[in-house]
């Protein structure tokens, strides 16, 4: 059969679009794949839906601390507050809350709660590590599972969207290997049904959310955490052997 040269041509398109289009698509893929790996429970990474931390008696306690709670301004704790083996609680009034403040050095509910708090940061960070993250989180959305940072982690250029993928249980577990730090104004934004009550944050150090910051999560610090002022903090603000320091503060479920 002839062939014409405009079907030369027609023909040498044809191919070049189908090569186009043949590496869009791998490209596409590798691009979906990379953006799967940084959500925890998806495509298998940071495996899955993890088990809940248990706090025991620790989860009747919005505010713990180790050493002392030192609280400037009207802030709002809607639950107990807790020193031990510590006893020194400062600024309230004019802070309110509508539980109770329990105190050491003697035995008594914080005490319970404190080895509460032991057992349940243990867990959390023995947990097998899951997707690495690094630097800062901020920008990302994430979806359920465990989260690994072996040094700093820190909430600064965005904020940060943890969805629960429709499901009101889903589990996310942040283990840190030294500090946590939350910059001015910056969120943790829940969708897909994720709760705070299942968001926890174990911090190898000392965690700070930053003035206007909206947090959202259990934080679980060794040593101490610091609420600036106007930060929220949607959960737990529990320290292991250090301090809490709040300024004007609301602290709820």
């Amino acid at each position: 059969m002839r062939k014409y040269k405009g079907q030369d041509v027609l023909a040498g398109a044809m191919a070049f679009l189908l090569a186009v289009s043949l590496a869009g698509c791998c490209r596409d893929k590798n691009d979906e794949s990379h953006s799967l790996s940084l959500l925890g429970g998806i495509n298998g990474g940071g495996g899955g839906n993890p088990a809940t931390v248990i706090l025991g008696s620790a989860a009747a306690f919005r505010v713990l601390a180790g050493s002392t709670v030192a609280n400037t301004g009207p802030t709002s704790v809607d639950g107990d507050l807790g020193v031990w083996a510590g006893s020194a609680v400062t600024g309230f009034p004019p802070g309110t809350l509508t539980g109770t403040i329990y105190t050491g050095p003697g035995a008594g509910p914080a005490q319970t709660a404190q080895s509460d708090l032991t057992i349940a940061f243990n867990d959390a960070q023995a947990r097998p590590p899951g997707t690495a993250v690094s630097g800062n989180i901020g920008g990302l959305t994430l979806a359920p599972g465990v989260f690994t940072a072996s040094t700093s982690l820190a909430i600064s250029s965005g904020d940060l969207t943890l969805t629960g993928l429709g499901d009101s249980n889903a589990v996310f577990i942040f283990q840190i290997g030294s500090t946590l730090t939350v910059t001015s104004g910056r969120q943790v934004i829940l969708t897909g049904g994720a709760q705070a009550s299942n968001v926890f944050w174990q911090v190898g150090s000392s965690a700070t959310l930053g003035t206007t910051s909206d947090f959202s999560g259990t934080i679980m610090a060794l040593a101490s955490i610091t609420l600036e002022t106007g930060a929220t903090l949607h959960g737990r603000a529990l320290a292991s052997t250090g301090g809490v320091t709040l300024d004007s503060n609301v602290v709820s479920p």
